[in-house]
């Protein structure tokens, strides 16, 4: 036996050009455009560009950044709905070296503002839908150092106006179509920034890595099953969460990019049936939309299509009218702060031949770890103590490893507290269940406390969403002298269903939920909504507690 201290493995086999480069999503465009060159890789209206074309266009757009002096550490931000020139950004901002910033194109311009100033944007692509909002943001940005504007001027939108020196297609002109880009130095160098909601103070920015979002994006491949050349529709925001990580899947897969502008239910039905779309994610407000469609509206599908959601945790009512019009439904849990979803459902085959409520029920949990990420937990927040798996026990869902954002963007303070004890904490409240799936209760602070009782508002919209009458449902809590807490429900009423009354919706709870977890007070009416259609429940909250 040897006596050297010295591992013989470490000896002579070190890293080099030839057995190690950085993952970068980057290189999944590059091999489709090498390997398919002619297949199609985004569908705009009557607009269809193959493979090389949109590398081409991919290398113009950083060529052109990089002459006009945009590189390493600079910001590119983007104002765009769900268009091919929005799928590009996606590797031509990196490809110069420079981080992308897709905006929530639903936000406000003094939000729009505040992420071009503390993002230090050096530009700014937009679209003409969106020019008073960016009109409004410049003016509050100080006149030096204003960002270079470039306007996509898409010719199947009519209104707003362009603002920019340069037009889009301008500008890729002035780069070169085989223009040698770099791959990063480094794996850990930033890919994109993305902010959060914001919605209780200014919105942190989260930063993604290239590594990260490598990872990210061939898990949605594996987990979903999708292949090779999907069809993917784009009904999720490419601005969030950089579509999931979903333009550098479609990339991985070599599959086809279809532009939607607007998400409606006739649009999204049309677009399935024209361009044959196998795949399209969506929030469960996307997906009871279309359940709620008319009959007509969803007919002539005959085809397999394949549905991803998360965003919310779905109602299992929702989830059954999905599949019961003949959709394939997963569904994946995450957040900003990791590349999206990295939390899936992992279906069983044993669990096929199950009655179609008791399979939407068992979807409706978010489920088990992406393959990889490194660690998933239901534990309790102060002591990081491990919950047991008896599907009762409420604790916080942690994560860790590569599907872990790097961190919040000039917030050290912010980024130290969310990584404490070594784990990403989520914010987000569930139960583990024996088979090692965790299903979401609430968000910590939207459990209501009724009497010492702990009652997940998720349970009771649950049951809420499978009553007839009801569109949408959100619970809250509402303060009682007697109880402390007592369940609230806001209810939005299918149309001709209005005569619905709140003992009626009491009594069925009632049939269905232990009576503490009943709520004391229905509302009828529209929900407010984020930018993003996340229920706004702070609102519904400072409601509740005028009534």
């Amino acid at each position: 036996m040897s006596t050297s201290s010295s591992n013989p493995y470490d000896i002579g086999l070190d890293k080099n050009a030839a057995n190690f480069s950085p993952l970068s999503p980057l290189t999944f465009l590059e091999r489709s455009a090498f390997v398919y060159p002619n297949h199609i890789a985004t569908v705009h209206g009557p607009v269809k560009r193959t493979w090389a074309e949109t590398y081409a266009r991919c290398r113009q757009l950083a060529s052109a950044l990089n002459k006009r002096g945009i590189g390493l550490g600079d910001t590119v931000a983007v104002m765009l709905p769900n268009l091919s020139e929005m799928f590009e950004t996606h590797f031509g901002v990196p490809m110069s070296g420079a981080v992308l910033n897709t905006l929530n194109v639903r936000l406000d311009a003094e939000m729009i503002a505040f992420m071009l100033g503390h993002g230090e944007a050096k530009v700014v692509i937009t679209d003409r839908e969106f020019s008073d909002t960016i009109e409004r943001a410049l003016k509050m940005l100080p006149v030096e150092g204003r960002p270079l504007i470039i306007d996509v001027d898409d010719a199947q939108f009519e209104g707003g106006k362009l603002l920019g020196e340069i037009d889009y297609e301008s500008f890729l002109a002035e780069g070169d179509p085989n223009y040698a880009w770099q791959m990063p130095a480094d794996e850990w160098q930033a890919i994109s920034l993305n902010y959060t909601s914001g919605t209780t103070g200014n919105p942190k920015g989260v930063v993604y890595h290239h590594r990260g979002a490598y990872l990210n994006a061939v898990c949605n491949v594996m987990s979903w099953g999708m292949g090779l050349h999907p069809v993917y529709l784009w009904t999720l925001p490419m601005f969030h969460c950089n579509g999931w990580c979903f333009p550098w899947s479609i990339a991985a897969a070599a599959g086809t990019s279809v532009s939607l502008r607007h998400v409606r239910n006739d649009a999204i039905f049309d677009s399935i049936r024209d361009n044959q779309v196998t795949h399209f994610c969506g929030a469960p407000i996307v997906l009871n939309t279309l359940v709620n469609s008319p009959p007509e509206m969803k007919a002539g599908i005959s085809h397999q299509v394949k549905v991803m959601t998360a965003g919310a945790a779905p109602p299992a009512s929702v989830i059954e009218g999905m599949e019961r019009m003949g959709f394939e439904v997963t569904h994946v849990y995450g957040l900003t702060e990791t590349y999206g979803p990295s939390v899936l459902c992992a279906w069983h085959d044993e669990w096929n031949d199950l009655p179609i409520e008791k399979k939407a029920t068992l979807k409706s949990r978010q489920g088990v770890r992406y393959p990889m990420l490194d660690g998933l937990m239901v534990a309790d927040p102060k002591t990081l103590e491990p919950a047991p798996m008896d599907g009762q026990t409420i604790g916080e869902i942690f994560m860790r490893g590569n599907l872990v954002m790097k961190g919040y963007l000039k917030n050290p303070h912010a980024t130290e507290k969310e990584f404490g004890g070594g784990w990403f904490h989520s914010g987000d409240l569930a139960v583990w269940h024996p088979d090692g799936y965790i299903a979401i209760k609430d968000r910590s602070k939207d459990i209501v406390i009724s009497g010492g009782e702990n009652i997940s508002t998720i349970e009771v919209e649950d049951v809420l969403y499978r009553h007839p009458a009801v569109m949408e449902s959100a619970v809250v809590a509402r303060p009682d002298d007697k109880w402390g807490e007592t369940p609230c429900a806001f209810i939005t009423l299918k149309p001709g269903m209005e005569k619905t009354t709140e003992q009626e919706i009491i009594d069925f709870c009632r049939s269905q939920l232990a009576r503490f977890k009943v709520p004391k007070t229905v509302v009828f009416g529209e929900l407010p909504k984020t930018s993003t259609g996340k229920i706004q429940k702070f609102v519904l909250r400072d409601k509740a507690k005028q009534i």
